[in-house]
């Protein structure tokens, strides 16, 4: 890759640090989609021994560019996304892939086609992640940033993405226990 077109995608990188998420960090400010994307990186790096048949490099590929589209069209919480906003990004996607170099051009287009089809390990795997990242950075941050929706989302959120694996579902059921104890210590200190 050409020095100057590797600049051109770090501009668009850069727009993952600048955009935010819903999600609150602990510290109390919004957590961009960089940071969110680089936690699931985190998590599939130390998950290597839950899953050995599976390609976990594949996997930190898979939670480095999911969120590419929203370099372009920001973040929208997932209660708010709509079909049309999923087609938005889906074509920023697709025309982000077919600016790059052939050799990247062909890497990402194979990459996302997997893990839209969502029928891998891998693409399971980073799925789950997605999701469980989301509730863990919910758990973390403070109550107070919750909107009345997220009490019951906590608990349901991504539990259809981690039905694949005992370990996902147990990390699941991990994070919905900190839910749970969120709730009741916030409920504990109203009365």
């Amino acid at each position: 890759m050409k020095p100057q077109e590797l600049i051109q995608l770090m501009k668009i990188a850069e727009n993952l640090k600048n955009n935010t998420r819903h999600s609150w960090t602990s510290k109390g400010r919004h957590e961009s989609v960089a940071e969110h994307s680089y936690r699931l990186c985190f998590m599939a790096l130390f998950l290597k021994d839950e899953f050995p048949d599976a390609d976990m490099d594949k996997v930190i590929r898979m939670c480095i560019m999911h969120d590419i589209g929203e370099a372009f069209t920001g973040d929208i919480p997932t209660f708010e996304k709509t079909g049309e906003d999923e087609k938005k990004e889906e074509n920023v996607v697709n025309q982000f892939i077919e600016n790059l170099p052939e050799l990247y051009r062909t890497e990402l287009g194979e990459l996302f086609e997997e893990m839209n089809a969502l029928e891998s390990k891998e693409a399971k795997i980073y799925k789950a992640l997605d999701k469980m990242e989301a509730v863990i950075q919910h758990n973390e941050a403070d109550i107070t940033t919750w909107l009345p929706l997220e009490y019951e989302l906590q608990l349901n959120y991504g539990e259809k993405e981690t039905a694949f694996s005992p370990y996902m579902k147990a990390l699941k059921e991990a994070a919905n226990a900190d839910t749970r104890k969120k709730i009741e210590e916030e409920q504990n200190r109203l009365i």
